[in-house]
């Protein structure tokens, strides 16, 4: 999985900072909302020809590893 989160990247100079894929400006959080709007990985990846699918599996490990974190609830 470490291999595949090479593919995200985090600047500050690029998207105002958000996680995005290595080289472009998109960002994480789009490519989770194609995918959680229904989008296929194969549709993602036509309307997008200069992403990979690794890069669609590194926006799930990153999204996976940051799901991972504790909340803490407020009392």
């Amino acid at each position: 999985m470490s291999d595949l989160l090479t593919r995200i990247t985090i600047d500050s100079d690029r998207m105002h900072g958000r996680p995005c894929i290595s080289g472009l400006r998109i960002t994480v959080a789009d490519v989770l909302g194609l995918l959680s709007a229904g989008q296929s990985r194969e549709a993602i990846l036509q309307e997008y020809p200069y992403l990979e699918s690794a890069d669609i599996d590194a926006v799930l490990a990153f999204a996976a590893r940051q799901a991972d974190h504790p909340i803490i609830a407020a009392e």
